[in-house]
């Protein structure tokens, strides 16, 4: 699970021509871990990933995303090496995107008017759209009390 800001506008390529049968965004994602040293200094670190998104995720990402959007990823880490063109054995280290939330404000993102939205890759062919759970009502009797005291002026305290 990781939280963060995309560091670049993705980059989106087709696998199939340009059919859009399958489509794979990539992008990285920056994720910042702040924390007070020995001394009381905040000191910040800042970790970069490489996301990997597939078909419909992918079309959300080419559609919403770019460059200093925030966004929230659930995935899977996977390491591939491959030889470069001088036969050195060279790695990378990316992040298999399975649900990818837009987060911020509407103003950062155009994507996000309305409630939040989360994608997720449920099977390699297929894409779900769940619509997130709706925000906690407070009891009638809480909110009662709760209009009550607020009915109440401050300097009328009954102690």
């Amino acid at each position: 699970m990781l939280i963060g800001n995309v560091g670049r506008d993705p980059e989106v390529r087709y696998l199939d021509g340009n059919s859009g049968q399958a489509k794979v965004a990539t992008f990285t994602l920056a994720t910042t871990e702040r924390y007070r040293d020995r001394n009381g200094e905040t000191r910040e670190n800042t970790e970069w990933h490489n996301i990997v998104a597939w078909r419909n995720t992918a079309d959300v990402v080419e559609r919403f995303v770019k460059k200093g959007t925030q966004l929230y990823i659930e995935g899977r880490i996977r390491t591939r090496s491959w030889d470069d063109q001088t036969g050195n054995k060279r790695y990378t280290t990316e992040i298999i995107a399975d649900t990818l939330q837009l987060l911020g404000k509407k103003s950062d993102n155009p994507a996000a008017s309305g409630p939040q939205q989360t994608y997720q890759q449920t099977a390699p062919a297929q894409q779900t759209y769940q619509q997130p759970a709706q925000a906690f009502q407070q009891p009638a009797q809480a909110q009662a009390a709760q209009n009550i005291s607020d009915d109440m002026p401050d300097d009328d305290l009954p102690f």
